[in-house]
């Protein structure tokens, strides 16, 4: 198998950062895996609000993730403070595919990176809306 290639900071438009908490870590002393798609949701979801408009309490369209992927290239622990990086890699009628670098504060190379699917719904009847305006203008910009 071959190794995937480790993205540089360079490499993304979109940056949040991320503290690391305690509980952040497993019993091997390091943050544990599923605290990565956190991270990932974090940084999304901030950009959507902050940039795209999203209202998620009483917006009319809400983004259910609909796949998520990540590859780990070396271990963070608490106390280490990450940025998360963010890309668009792919804008439909109503999903969108993110990606996402983890970058320890200071350092360009990533240590963790993947993707994020969402598809964007009608809140009420669950299906799939046109993404809205705005939020597509601010999604361009980071493809």
């Amino acid at each position: 198998m071959t190794r995937p290639v480790t993205e540089k900071r360079t490499a993304y438009r979109y940056f949040r950062r991320v503290p690391t908490r305690w509980m952040d870590n497993d019993v091997y002393g390091h943050v544990n895996n599923v605290v990565y798609y956190s991270y990932f949701d974090t940084v999304v979801n901030a950009f959507l609000v902050h940039e795209g408009g999203l209202d998620f309490e009483s917006g009319p369209a809400i983004g259910l993730c609909v796949e998520s992927q990540c590859r780990f290239h070396e271990s963070v622990s608490f106390p280490d403070v990450l940025d998360a990086g963010l890309r668009v890699a792919k804008i439909g009628r109503s999903s969108v595919r993110y990606e996402v670098g983890i970058f320890r504060a200071g350092e360009d190379t990533a240590a963790a990176q993947g993707h994020f699917v969402h598809v964007f719904v009608d809140r009420v009847t669950r299906r799939p809306v046109d993404l809205p305006e705005r939020m597509r203008a601010a999604l361009t910009r980071l493809a």
